[in-house]
């Protein structure tokens, strides 16, 4: 199991572009989440309950961020961006490892720029 939540216990169908940098020494990072369309903004899913953060769960647990902003043209939302900073080398084990699951699941593969 390897989901994206943005209000716990409705995971979001839509895969992400999902954008990873890393420091030279490798300790820290940054991976950058677009979601185009997610279901978190299609008509009815606001009496779900608020935008709260961006929950990647899997079996180890879940990793959270509250660095989540809408997309809007012509006033209307049309995708969210989320971004995660990893803060240690421990961190960024932890969420590749997340990642790896999440892509099994939904059968994504890594390009490297």
């Amino acid at each position: 199991m390897a989901v994206i939540q943005f209000i716990n216990g409705i995971n979001e169908t839509v895969i992400p572009s999902i954008k990873l940098t890393r420091s030279r020494d490798g300790s820290t990072g940054t991976a950058r989440f677009r979601f185009n369309n997610p279901d978190i903004i299609q008509l009815g899913m606001q009496e779900k309950g608020d935008i709260q953060g961006m929950y990647l769960k899997d079996r180890e647990g879940e990793l959270i961020t509250t660095d989540v902003s809408a997309k809007f043209i012509n006033g209307k939302p049309q995708g969210i961006e989320c971004i995660y900073i990893i803060k240690s080398p421990k961190e960024w084990d932890r969420f590749m490892r997340f990642m790896e699951r999440y892509a099994n699941k939904n059968k994504l593969s890594f390009t490297k720029a």
